[in-house]
């Protein structure tokens, strides 16, 4: 079912000061900073080479992340995302198989205007996993 692994998520305190220190101290190539009030989250991507990592903190009172960063307040990983081919019959083989779809069980669009929908961590060991529909590259033959 999953793919490569798309990103892996760390949850900040303050999104500009880690990604500075990605920046600086890491030499990393960092985006530019991305709101995304559905998700509730402000965001940016440290690319690498072979994977990103997102770094994220809450956008508003209300996000899905003030939580995590309450237990947390030094930040700490978030979520691990991974690439399936369709996103929709990924949901519906992990529901059958027993694993619970966070939110109302429908993809939303993501950081990277992709469907993204995430499965509780008590299913998987105590990690979020996040699934990002991304279609295969079909190179003519």
């Amino acid at each position: 079912m999953i793919g490569r692994v798309n990103h892996i998520a760390i949850a900040v305190p303050d999104l500009a000061a880690a990604a500075g220190r990605y920046r600086d101290l890491l030499g990393a190539r960092v985006s530019a900073p991305q709101s995304l009030p559905e998700h509730g989250v402000r965001v940016v991507f440290v690319e690498a080479d072979n994977t990103k990592v997102e770094l994220l903190e809450p956008l508003g009172a209300h996000s899905p992340i003030t939580g995590f960063l309450d237990k947390n307040p030094g930040g700490g990983m978030h979520h691990i995302c991974f690439e399936v081919p369709d996103i929709a019959m990924a949901a519906r083989q992990l529901v059958e198989a027993g694993a619970r779809v966070l939110g109302d069980g429908k993809p939303k669009i993501g950081a990277h205007g992709l469907p993204v929908l995430f499965v509780h961590p008590k299913d998987f060991d105590g990690t979020l996993i996040e699934l990002e529909e991304v279609k295969p590259d079909f190179s003519p033959a």
